[in-house]
């Protein structure tokens, strides 16, 4: 939808979140410090080799600071607000050092054991989340982990409406060891080992990811400006961090604008205490919990929307306070009405408490509504009852009971999200979890996300690329990026279809493309049919290892596996020239490669083909061949692929137009 507002000003600037004063003040016990440095300046940290080492920190205005770091001295004076930053001399790859950091109050900090390497930044969702120890032969794994120059830093999972100086939750660099490594993200600890094998510096990992994240939440509001169409969300983004009461009820109402623009809802309106269209209303069960769990067919395994609403009756002194709607969690996303008011929306993993408006109660019966959005597992206002009331000013609390429910039709989709959510927000992680880091050298970033953009994968390609250039804006216009593409999930296909996992991994595979600092490790062969979070990392680790030396170290081998260079028409078959192959083209199981379609122009009109390899080209037969305009390969969530070269890498999933 569109969120545009000529109201309220843009959310704030770029120049504002990096290193320097922010509209976010650091936290209090940062501020109240003589001397202050980032979290990531700490005991057996990781500093960027080659290249000035970026330093910065608070203390009292008009303070000299000296840093002395390898023999180097350098000095500083704080500006009039405290701040100071600085550029250390390089340093070659190394270590261990001391680096000391004195006020001229005589404040000091000193951060021993330090390395000089190379750091990777590892982001992303679920995938990239997912720890050591739930991957394959963690028990092995984490025992034989013992690596004093492989360090971890795991930032705290978080949001925040505005970007922050300061992380809000501590963190510390950690050596690998068996104690430490099993709860650090599987993909970024693999890649690192595998890439240790060839690159002999010390690594330096930062881990700043969260399961569900929506690529949007990783994105600063400048970056989210410049895509196109989120301005008003940035707007509403911007009164919530002043009046989250006043945000709440406009979000409800362009949240009620899309559900009256679906087929068959003009007139429902579900949050009105008068409502009487729409579908009948049933009794829910009295403790509640997963819906999964009431025992009724039709819930059993649904992923989708659920109307839950009760009614409370208040006496007039009762109605008259101040008060809070308390509903315990709710899985995933809420959003939840009082009297045909909307007062809140949240996302899992934490209670749901919203302030009303003063005067929204009334003396007698008042209407409570929320609609529940689950996408995965279990879903619901899943807390106890006993979280379930109104609670008022005078400390007393009116429990919400007698639930009724009435389930969404599946075809009605997704809806919109409110724009602080965490994972489904708009630039509510990298404000807390990205913006913090400020300046700190990197030499790349690592990229799995995507699983939660899959239902509309026809703006991902734009809003990867601006994710590139956001990390280029704050860490170096010349950061690598690898982008893992989406393994497969799901049953496997049985006839050419649509597939939004399929046209987001296109445009992951366009983006790393035109781009000569980007790369792609195709993942599509080493998911699970039955688990989105596939436990094979370390096959994984060793593919984004490969992609970094070529693109992040300059060595001359094929990244990432068979490429697509060219198609062309051979007689009544369409070739496939391909690109990036050691050891010649193979297919496995088959006398030739299974997963290629020809198309026509039309959605529908896919038929599977018959391929054969010759050389680097693999020749496609099908009855459509000639009036065929395009050829897919792995075009499903969960395809059957085939396609490798000599070195076991596999061909990635691609769409191309036939010429």
């Amino acid at each position: 939808m569109s969120l545009t507002s000529p109201i309220l000003p843009r959310l704030y600037s770029r120049s504002a979140v990096l290193v320097a004063a922010l509209l976010v003040a650091v936290p209090a016990s940062a501020a109240t410090e003589a001397l202050w440095l980032p979290a990531m300046f700490q005991d057996h940290a990781v500093l960027q080799r080659d290249r000035p080492i970026p330093l910065w920190g608070r203390a009292q205005p008009g303070e000299d600071i000296r840093i002395t770091l390898a023999g180097d001295l350098v000095r500083v004076r704080t500006d009039a607000q405290g701040h100071w930053q600085v550029q250390l001399p390089a340093l070659r790859a190394g270590g261990p050092y001391t680096l000391t950091v004195t006020a001229g109050s005589g404040d000091t900090r000193t951060l021993a054991d330090v390395l000089v390497g190379d750091v990777w930044l590892c982001s992303g969702q679920s995938n990239m989340e997912l720890p050591v120890r739930r991957t394959l032969n963690a028990r092995a794994e984490i025992a034989g982990a013992d690596n004093d120059t492989i360090r971890m830093l795991k930032v705290g999972q978080d949001e925040s409406v505005l970007p922050r100086e300061a992380f809000a939750m501590p963190l510390a660099w950690r050596k690998t060891t068996p104690a430490t490594v099993g709860d650090f993200s599987a993909a970024c600890y693999y890649f690192a080992r595998e890439l240790q094998k060839t690159v002999h510096v010390p690594l330096g990992l930062i881990d700043a990811s969260l399961g569900g994240a929506r690529i949007e939440a990783w994105m600063s509001a400048d970056a989210l400006h410049k895509v196109g169409g989120y301005d008003e969300a940035l707007d509403l983004l911007a009164l919530y961090a002043t009046d989250p009461v006043a945000a709440s009820g406009r979000w409800g109402h362009l949240w009620e604008r899309w559900w009256q623009g679906l087929p068959g809802m003009a007139g429902d309106r579900p949050w009105q205490p008068d409502q009487a269209a729409g579908a009948p209303w049933r009794t829910a069960p009295a403790a509640l919990g997963p819906w999964e769990e009431w025992g009724v067919p039709a819930l059993a395994e649904f992923n989708g929307m659920v109307w839950y609403r009760t009614t409370v009756t208040l006496s007039p002194q009762q109605a008259a306070q101040d008060a809070m709607l308390m509903l315990g969690e709710a899985d995933e996303v809420d959003v939840s009405w009082i009297n045909g008011r909307a007062v809140g929306s949240g996302y899992i993993g934490h209670d749901r408490v919203y302030r009303l408006p003063h005067g929204l109660l009334h003396a007698g019966e008042n209407r409570v509504v929320v609609n529940v959005l689950d996408t995965y597992g279990e879903g619901g206002l899943t807390g106890p009852a006993s979280k379930q009331a109104l609670h008022l000013a005078d400390g007393t609390s009116v429990p919400l009971k007698g639930w009724q429910y009435r389930v969404v039709p599946e075809q009605a989709g997704t809806p919109p999200l409110a724009p602080w959510l965490s994972a489904g927000g708009k630039t509510t992680l990298y404000n807390a979890m990205i913006a913090p880091l400020g300046h700190y050298g990197l030499r790349g970033a690592v990229w799995y996300q995507g699983e939660s953009n899959t239902g509309d994968p026809e703006t991902y390609a734009s809003l990867l690329r601006a994710y590139r250039s956001d990390l280029r804006t704050q860490f170096g216009r010349q950061l690598p990026l690898l982008i893992v593409q989406l393994a497969n999930y799901g049953p496997a296909p049985t006839h050419p279809g649509e597939s939004g996992w399929a046209a987001l991994r296109e445009a992951q595979r366009e983006v790393a493309a035109d781009d000569p600092l980007s790369g792609l490790a195709v993942a599509v062969d080493i998911g699970e049919r039955s688990d989105i979070h596939p436990a094979n990392k370390q096959e994984l680790g060793m593919r984004l290892a490969r992609v970094a030396r070529h693109v992040a170290y300059g060595e001359p081998l094929p990244p990432s596996g068979p490429v697509p260079r060219a198609v062309r028409r051979e007689g009544d078959a369409i070739a496939v020239r391909f690109g990036d192959v050691s050891g010649g083209l193979v297919a496995y199981g088959a006398d030739g490669p299974v997963g290629f379609e020809l198309c026509g122009r039309a959605a529908g009109s896919c038929h599977y083909a018959t391929a054969r390899i010759h050389g680097e080209e693999v020749l496609l037969q099908a009855a459509n061949a000639g009036s065929a305009t395009r050829v897919r390969y792995g075009w499903a969530d969960s395809p059957v692929v085939t396609l490798y070269d000599g070195a076991g890498l596999p061909a990635g999933p691609f769409e191309m137009s036939i010429p």
